[in-house]
């Protein structure tokens, strides 16, 4: 008899420990390096802690993707508390991470048989932190991987994201988009409108003057896909929740809002965003 699906992801999901506890996801870590210092992402550093210290350090930290060695215990883990539960891995955007890849390798390590799936979400933070929650909300329910696997897909092309970040120069640092991109946001007050394309790739979607203008501006991109729709929504933050809290009123008073969601973007995907980002996540019902 098939056993019931296990879930298992990384930090990058941002999905916040108290839910990852109540469904029973498993999460491997990302690193992060502050010179000499590693920690491990929302194991050993937590965002409120990331930012202070992003905010003290002359230099900024770099990221690195776990071993497949740290997904191999966990597969090891599950596998051997029931041998016949399908694992359903999903993880950070492989063209922003070789996470993905050290989960595949991991597989190809196991000794004994396995029904493991492992997918490239290629996404980032809640834009599939939501699909890892629904997925483990499915496997408590009983329902099948096949099944599971569908919905996160449907959940997948039925949602939009927006980052608003402060400024380009960290997304510039750490090499996921070009100097010249970065230069033109920090001139007259730009805000850059940053979304992940079908690949994963980080795109810059529009550059408007100030944060009102941008927030405006996002509000009209999601009306444009969700009309009056019933949706599910989640607001991201990284050390300031202001301007994630303007986008919830807006988005309240402009969508046929049905579930509302609030988690912080964390170390590893503040690294590359930097502080003062906010996101929105969007998906039709």
């Amino acid at each position: 008899m098939v056993g019931k699906v296990r879930i298992v992801t990384d930090s990058t999901a941002d999905i916040p420990a108290e839910i990852r506890e109540r469904l029973g996801i498993s999460m491997v870590p990302l690193k992060v390096l502050f010179g000499e210092e590693t920690y491990l992402d929302a194991v050993t550093i937590e965002s409120k802690q990331f930012y202070e210290k992003l905010a003290e350090s002359s230099s900024l930290p770099t990221t690195s993707q776990p071993s497949p060695l740290e997904f191999s215990e966990v597969y090891e883990r599950l596998l051997s508390e029931d041998a016949d539960a399908p694992i359903i891995s999903i993880h950070l955007s492989a063209v922003l991470s070789g996470t993905y890849q050290s989960a595949v390798i991991a597989h190809s390590m196991l000794e004994q048989e396995s029904d493991i799936t492992i997918i490239n979400s290629k996404s980032a933070s809640y834009g599939f932190g939501l699909r890892v929650i629904k997925a483990a909300e499915m496997a408590e329910a009983g329902e099948s991987k096949e099944r599971i696997i569908e919905e996160m897909e449907r959940l997948a092309q039925n949602m939009e994201l927006y980052f608003l970040v402060d400024t380009l120069d960290f997304l510039q640092k750490g090499g996921r988009i070009g100097k010249a991109s970065a230069l033109i946001g920090s001139i007259l007050n730009i805000k850059p409108i940053l979304s992940l394309d079908s690949e994963g790739v980080v795109l810059a979607v529009d550059k408007v003057r100030g944060s009102k203008k941008a927030m405006a501006r996002i509000i009209a991109m999601l009306k444009q896909t969700y009309g009056d729709d019933p949706v599910g929504v989640t607001f991201a933050y990284t050390d300031r929740k202001e301007t994630a809290e303007e986008l919830h009123e807006l988005v309240k008073s402009e969508f046929n809002v049905k579930t509302v969601g609030w988690t912080t973007i964390g170390a590893v995907i503040g690294t590359h965003t930097g502080p003062g980002t906010s996101a929105v996540f969007m998906y039709r019902m």
